[in-house]
């Protein structure tokens, strides 16, 4: 686990949860944090671990990141 990122709210709504590179292991999580049915948080495993290792923050949700970090932010998938 990494420092904790302030998100937009505290639920955990996933958007969308997808394996990109086909082995079988979620590599991409589109999560709602505040349950207004739009994504404010992406998470990626780069390197194939099964693991977070960045999470974006889009508290403005604005298609612009208002945080990038290493690790899960504190917000571990499900």
């Amino acid at each position: 686990m990494s420092e904790s990122v302030e998100t937009r709210g505290d639920d955990r709504i996933e958007l969308a949860v997808r394996d990109a590179n086909n082995d079988g292991k979620p590599d991409l999580w589109v999560v709602d944090t505040d349950g207004d049915g739009q994504a404010d948080l992406f998470q990626f495993d780069t390197d194939g671990d099964g693991e977070v290792d960045i999470t974006i923050v889009d508290r403005t949700q604005d298609g612009m990141p208002d945080e990038v970090i290493d690790g899960d932010g504190g917000l571990p998938p499900r």
